[in-house]
């Protein structure tokens, strides 16, 4: 029962490192582009260390389409985070209504029909 969960761990320490990876050089406008490439393929390669075992381990449990889904949602609550905290941006209410929309999808995606 607890191997069920470790792939949604695994896919949150991914996400973490994957925002990072992608959205943490916006802090760093005037470092020249080339560096924060180098710096954000460091930082991706610890995704991929999290993100592939968390879709084997997952997989055997949950499909490929519901893995992604995981994935996504757990992106959303990351990045909102991360955009917040991190980059000092306002979370809008109209992210939220969009986040509903996708957190409506999930339930399509895990239904059982």
């Amino acid at each position: 029962m607890l191997r069920q969960f470790l792939p949604i761990i695994l896919l949150t320490i991914s996400n973490v490192f994957m925002t990072f990876a992608w959205y943490g050089h916006l802090k760093f406008k005037n470092t020249a582009l080339w560096i924060v490439i180098l710096v954000s393929w460091s930082i991706a390669l610890f995704e991929y260390c999290f993100q592939v075992p968390a879709n084997r381990i997952g997989h055997e449990y949950f499909s490929a389409a519901q893995l992604k889904t995981m994935q996504e949602v757990i992106t959303l609550i990351v990045f909102s985070i991360f955009s917040v905290l991190y980059l000092k941006e306002e979370f809008k209410w109209n992210y939220l209504i969009g986040f509903l929309f996708i957190i409506l999808a999930v339930f399509f995606i895990f239904k059982k029909w």
